[in-house]
C-alpha cells in the first residue's frame, strides 16, 4: 500500500522530511513524453528493496509522473520539464525505527528544465562520497553531501563539483555522473567507488561500445582528469554536458563527446 500526497501536504512526522528516509527520481519530460520512465521506476523499485521499503504501485507512479507537467500549470506540459517522483517511508513517530508495516508516500512534481547548451566549469570538492554506504549508490532523500559539494564549487567560481570518495578516488559530480576521454578510450568511476548507477551513464557506455570505443570503469584519483583529452558529465536532464575547465586544466570540443551526446539525446530513442 502506498499513499499519494501533494508535496506541500506531507505531514510533519513524515520520515522523508525528518530523516531523509526515502528515494527520488528526476526524469526529463519532452513536451508529451517521459522517454525513460520505466527505467526510472525500476531503479526506484530496486532502491526500495535495498532500503527495506515496500515496493510502490508502478501504475500509480506512472500516472503521477505523467500528470505532473500539466498539474504544474503555465503550459508546462508542452515544454521541456523536469519531473521529480518522491517516495518517503511515510509517518513513523519519533526516533529511528520504522513502523512494523510502513506506508510509503508518493508525490510527483514538475518544473521547467531548459536545455543546457554551455560547457561546465568544474572544481574539486573537499566533501567526500562515502563509498561504504548503500546510500552512495541510491538516489536517497539524504543529499546533504552533494549540497555541500555544490556549494564549494560555487564558492570557487565553478558550476559544479567533482567529488572523491574516502579513498581519494573520483566518484561523481554533485548531481551527475563523471566521464573522461584519454588515449581514445572512455573512462568513468566504477560503481564501487560510491557511484550512482546513472541511467544516462548506462546509455553513454552502451553508445560508446556501439562506436567500438573501449569503456573502462575504474578507481582513479583526480590526476586522471589532469591528463584527460576531454571531461564530461551526464544525467537525465543535461544529457551529455562537456566540461570547459577543471581546476587549472582547460578542455576544448572533442569529437567523441559530441558523438556520444548525439547518440544519447532524447531524439535518438
Amino acid at each position: 500500500m502506498t499513499d499519494t500526497f501533494p508535496l506541500d501536504a506531507f505531514p510533519l512526522d513524515d520520515r522523508g522530511l525528518l530523516l531523509g528516509d526515502g528515494l527520488f527520481e528526476t526524469m526529463l519530460w519532452t513536451g508529451g513524453d517521459l522517454p525513460h520512465l520505466d527505467a526510472h521506476l525500476a531503479r526506484m523499485a530496486a532502491g526500495c528493496e535495498v532500503l527495506g521499503l515496500p515496493v510502490f504501485n508502478l501504475d500509480e507512479a506512472r500516472a503521477l509522473c505523467r500528470a505532473a507537467p500539466a498539474g504544474a500549470g503555465a503550459g508546462l506540459d508542452q515544454v521541456r520539464a523536469a519531473v521529480r517522483l518522491t517516495l518517503t517511508a511515510g509517518s513513523g513517530g519519533r526516533g529511528l525505527d520504522r513502523p512494523a508495516a510502513p506506508v510509503p508516500r508518493l508525490a510527483a512534481t514538475a518544473a521547467p528544465a531548459p536545455a543546457v547548451t554551455t560547457p561546465v566549469d568544474l572544481a574539486l570538492a573537499s566533501t567526500r562520497r562515502n563509498e561504504g554506504s548503500p546510500a552512495a549508490r541510491l538516489k536517497t532523500l539524504s543529499y546533504v553531501d552533494n549540497v555541500l559539494a555544490r556549494a564549494e564549487a560555487r564558492a570557487a567560481g565553478a558550476d559544479e563539483a567533482v567529488m572523491r570518495n574516502n579513498h581519494g578516488d573520483l566518484a561523481c559530480a554533485g548531481a551527475a555522473n563523471l566521464f573522461w576521454v584519454a588515449g581514445g578510450s572512455l573512462f568513468t568511476p566504477a560503481l564501487h567507488c560510491g557511484v550512482l548507477d546513472g541511467l544516462t551513464r548506462r546509455r553513454v557506455m552502451a553508445a560508446a561500445r556501439e562506436l567500438d570505443v573501449e569503456v573502462h570503469e575504474v578507481a582513479s584519483g583526480a590526476e586522471a582528469l589532469d591528463a584527460a583529452e576531454a571531461v564530461f558529465l551526464t544525467n537525465s536532464l543535461i544529457g551529455v554536458r562537456p566540461a570547459r575547465r577543471f581546476e587549472g586544466e582547460t578542455f576544448g570540443p572533442h569529437a567523441l563527446v559530441e558523438r556520444l551526446r548525439e547518440a544519447t539525446s532524447p531524439g535518438a530513442f
